[in-house]
Formats: structure tokens, C-alpha cells, sequence
């Protein structure tokens, strides 16, 4: 299989997961929901609405490496802070990009147990307005 066919494979495969759990969540079904990262620059869908307790799956469905990184600041109160890389504030986030980035394929997942609106980013492309949204009620 040649890697062009591979990301096709991938891509088909990510969107038809993605229809599956957005209408698993709608139905209160299985406790998960993705958001794709594409070249575009863009997370998709860019706001999620979730229940406490799903677990969102971000996965790199291009090219480019992205981060996924909460803003401080724009938590619920008792949220636990999430990025992938596993830091635990947004400053360190930003200050070693690589160690979050999430390639080619890969995914990065975190639980939301708290009720509340959560604004996060992609360190190398926020300027590009790379933002998204979870809320979960």
C-alpha cells in the first residue's frame, strides 16, 4: 500500500469514526468523541459538546504536527488541566512545543470529568487560529 493510499485509508476511516461517535453521543451511547486535526490548520469539529465523563480523542489527520493545550485561564473551576505531552500548565506547554506535538497519525485523549466550557489551542498554529472547544453539560 503506497502512503498516499494509507492517508486515504486513515482519512476515510477517521471521518467515518467520527460520525459514528458524534451520533454515539447524541444517542448517550459509548463515552467517546474525536476531533480531527487537519493541515488546514484547523481542529474539526471546533466545538465539541460532551457529557462528563467522555473521553475526547484528538488524532493528526495530516501532515503537520499540532499540539493540543488548554488555556490556563479559561477552565472550569476544578478542572484538571490537560496538553498533550502530559504538562500540566499552559506556560510549560509553550515553552517545549515539541514535547507535546502530536504527528502524523497519532492521538492524544483526555476525560472530561467536570462540567463547563474549555478553550484550548495548537501552540505552533494559534496565531493562525488554531482553537477549539469542548463543552460539556
Amino acid at each position: 500500500m503506497t502512503e498516499q493510499t494509507r492517508r486515504e485509508v486513515l482519512r476515510i476511516a477517521g471521518v467515518a469514526t467520527l460520525g459514528i461517535g458524534a451520533l454515539a453521543g447524541c444517542l448517550g451511547g459509548e463515552n467517546d468523541r474525536q476531533v480531527a486535526m487537519t493541515d488546514a490548520l484547523v481542529f474539526d469539529p471546533s466545538t465539541a459538546t460532551i457529557r462528563p465523563g467522555t473521553t475526547v480523542r484528538w488524532y493528526n489527520d495530516g501532515t503537520v504536527p499540532h499540539t493540543v493545550t488548554a488555556y490556563d485561564g479559561r477552565l472550569p473551576a476544578g478542572a484538571a488541566y490537560f496538553a498533550s505531552g502530559g504538562f500540566g500548565t499552559e506556560r510549560a506547554a509553550r515553552n517545549d512545543v515539541r514535547g507535546g506535538l502530536v504527528r502524523e497519525g497519532e492521538t492524544f485523549e483526555h476525560t472530561f470529568e467536570v462540567a463547563g466550557r474549555y478553550e484550548y489551542f495548537c501552540v505552533p498554529h494559534e496565531g493562525s487560529g488554531m482553537t477549539g472547544t469542548v463543552r460539556v453539560g
